[in-house]
């Protein structure tokens, strides 16, 4: 009915709610009304005044999007495909950081402003505060500084102190700033060990504690594999069947196999059969749906299931039998899969290994005790994920090589280190046969035409392309940028040549920011970047919900069969939700991460106030020039702490003295002095150390 409706309304004149319902031929006026708020949410349709709907690309001067405060109080539209808008303080009309808004175009003094004409959906629900009493009568300081509101609370617990930090829901918009707000959960006081984690994970609406009900229910799943479990299953103990992961993972999900005979490899990707134990209609599915992934923070697991299964019965740990499903994949000598079967299986993984001791073997020719009998499996390993990543890129793969920070904290949960993780070849080889496995599983299913969830990444805009060779050019960098389009060889070349330059790291990122995002979807649309036509997540079912949502569909399509209208009309309702939902909960945690590394960065820096320390420059604006330390640390060098005066010249993306002696640009190494870091604030400021200019 969705595209139906759409196509109706996909010409300049507006239409009354009867003129829909009479050409979609349907009394189901819920219905209707259900798809139009969405589209209306999600920027697609216009609501106009007249209770009339519209295409939104039909009003010229209107646009939907999310809000980015300040802390200065304005506010910017954030847009995929247009530069973002400025709205000014008084222009918010009540909106906060966020909301999904509709706004109306407007010029002012020469440029493009928005006003807000109606909140569509309000992106925060709940806020973390700190509690001071103030005459006896508790009152919240908010965490989040970018949220310009007023809190009035309605409601206080008994053993409520100074320093407790609270989880509050925001019921009711009394102005443009203040709101009524009830107090639901005491989270911890704000000197407890990990409160600063907690605080973010609650913000961003990770849940913490499961619910009786999932404790109860867990009661009845056995922690081993029984002979009753075992039944239609393929018997794989006796194989050679290993996994390899980080030194302190405990939620093993993916394990490996390799024969080698007649030219060919076997490959054996074998993954944690969960849906097994996480039946639909059970409190364990329901509450591994809401949650959607693990979340990881710092050092912290804020794991989609118990431990009871994520470290035990579900996880493939060494020496005991697991349910596992299984895809064995022969591959030839170009790294094309020639044949596949995927089934049900049991196994028995023979070690668990650590990236660290398998990259000794492959890369040093070392063998740590232990893994003496796994050496020459490990070398047919490497040698198949050198030929397979090789057709990867062939195929279009994208090789960003961002690198990512690992945050080291005490027993208190204090940052005492921060430090690159490394991807070397261990990484890329499980990276390599997971994305392998993925992809015939896709294909798979693709091919039987069935209702199925995707790992989708769009073609990336073709202004945003534009938009970055521009800023190449402006940095004067020697790259061919003939015919760059937005091909996926024309990014391997432009990600290749980017090597070569000390800024390549940075504009790498760049590159990848301009892209589209990866989502889960039921159109298969394809994934850019891995150059794939058909591609899903199926190999991490412990802490993520949309692959064990494709364990699901394997069972019901080809281990039992049962495909008919009914099981196919059921997937076709429920499965663009499950999507949709699985897209939200991994963006919220992975705004959670990012937050909760900016604020450890901060908290590590207030203990090295005063030191010098060589970076580069990321990012330059019109108030100062951001810096990134060698251990991935960013901070501000603010305008005004810079000898003379200074100009930002967007043409250069630079600031320039007057003068015209001295530049900072996007790539320039300078040496800073650490002069502040507010874990709180998540802010630290630089200065840069007199005679470094350039």
């Amino acid at each position: 009915m969705k595209e139906k409706l759409l196509e109706y309304l996909d010409d300049s004149k507006a239409k009354t709610l009867k003129e829909i319902k009479d050409y979609l031929n349907s009394k189901n006026e819920e219905e209707i009304l259900k798809i139009l708020n969405e589209q209306v949410k999600l920027g697609i349709v216009h609501e106009t005044s007249k209770k009339k709907y519209i295409l939104l690309k039909y009003c010229k001067s209107l646009r939907v999007g999310k809000i980015d405060t300040t802390k200065n109080g304005y506010a910017f539209l954030l847009l995929d495909n247009e530069d973002d808008i400025f709205i000014a303080k008084d222009n918010l009309n009540g909106a906060i950081d966020n909301d999904t808004v509709l706004i109306d175009m407007y010029r002012r003094n020469g440029k493009i402003e928005g006003k807000v004409l109606k909140i569509l959906d309000r992106g925060v629900q709940k806020v973390i505060g700190e509690i001071l009493f103030k005459n006896g009568t508790p009152t919240l300081i908010l965490d989040d500084k970018k949220l310009d509101i007023k809190i009035r609370l309605n409601n206080s617990f008994s053993n409520l102190v100074d320093g407790h930090k609270v989880l509050v829901t925001l019921d009711k918009q009394i102005n443009d700033n203040e709101f009524i707000c009830t107090i639901i959960k005491i989270i911890g006081h704000k000197n407890d060990p990990d409160i600063d984690i907690l605080s973010i994970a609650y913000k961003h609406n990770i849940e913490l504690e499961f619910s009786d009900e999932v404790k109860e229910e867990l009661k009845s799943i056995p922690d081993t594999v029984r002979e009753e479990d075992k039944i239609g299953r393929v018997d794989l103990t006796n194989e050679e069947i290993f996994t390899i992961d980080g030194d302190d993972t405990k939620d093993i999900d993916d394990a490996i196999s390799l024969k080698v005979e007649n030219n060919y490899y076997e490959l054996g990707v074998h993954i944690a059969d969960v849906s097994y134990y996480v039946k639909p209609n059970t409190h364990l599915y329901k509450e591994a749906y809401e949650r959607g992934t693990s979340s990881y923070l710092a050092d912290r697991v804020l794991p989609m299931l118990p431990h009871e299964l994520s470290n035990g019965i579900c996880s493939l740990n060494p020496g005991v039998e697991r349910l596992a499903i299984s895809v064995v994949m022969k591959i030839d000598k170009t790294g094309k899969v020639n044949e596949y079967d995927i089934f049900p299986s049991i196994i028995k993984s023979r070690k668990q290994m650590t990236y660290k001791c398998v990259n000794k073997i492959i890369m040093e020719n070392e063998v740590p005790e232990g893994y003496e009998e796994f050496k020459d499996t490990l070398l047919k390993m490497q040698e198949l994920s050198t030929i397979v990543r090789k057709r990867m890129i062939s195929n279009g793969y994208l090789e960003f090589n961002i690198p990512e920070a690992k945050i080291v904290q005490d027993e208190s949960g204090k940052c005492i280190d921060i430090i690159k993780r490394e991807q070397l070849e261990g990484e890329n080889l499980i990276e390599n046969f997971m994305i392998l496995a993925n992809e015939t599983v896709a294909t798979h299913i693709s091919n039987m035409d069935l209702p199925f969830i995707y790992r989708v990444h769009g073609t990336p805009k073709n202004e945003k392309i534009t938009d970055f060779t521009n800023l190449i050019k402006i940095m004067n960098l020697n790259l061919n940028l003939n015919g760059i389009d937005t091909s996926s060889r024309n990014m391997q070349r432009l990600l290749n040549d980017l090597k070569d330059y000390k800024e390549g790291t940075i504009l790498s990122s760049m590159l990848l920011r301009s892209m589209q995002k990866a989502i889960y979807s039921t159109d298969n649309i394809g994934h850019f970047g891995l150059g794939l036509h058909n591609y899903t997540h199926f190999t991490s079912p412990i802490r993520r919900f949309p692959d064990t949502t494709v364990h699901l569909l394997l069972r019901t399509y080809l281990f039992n069969k049962e495909i008919n209208n009914d099981t196919i009309k059921y997937f076709q309702n429920t499965l663009p939700e499950i999507a949709e939902h699985s897209s939200i909960k991994e963006q919220d945690a992975v705004d959670a991460e990012r937050e909760v590394t900016d604020m450890k960065m901060a908290e590590y820096m207030e203990s090295h106030i005063g030191e010098e320390y060589t970076g580069m420059i990321t990012t330059v604006t019109n108030f100062g020039f951001f810096v990134e330390l060698p251990n991935l640390v960013e901070g501000l060098v603010h305008i005004n702490t810079l000898d003379g005066y200074y100009n930002y010249v967007p043409e250069l993306l630079a600031l320039v003295s007057t003068d015209k002696k001295v530049i900072y640009k996007i790539g320039d190494e300078v040496k800073i002095k650490v002069v502040n870091a507010s874990k709180d604030a998540r802010l630290i400021d630089f200065e840069v150390i007199n005679g470094n200019s350039k």
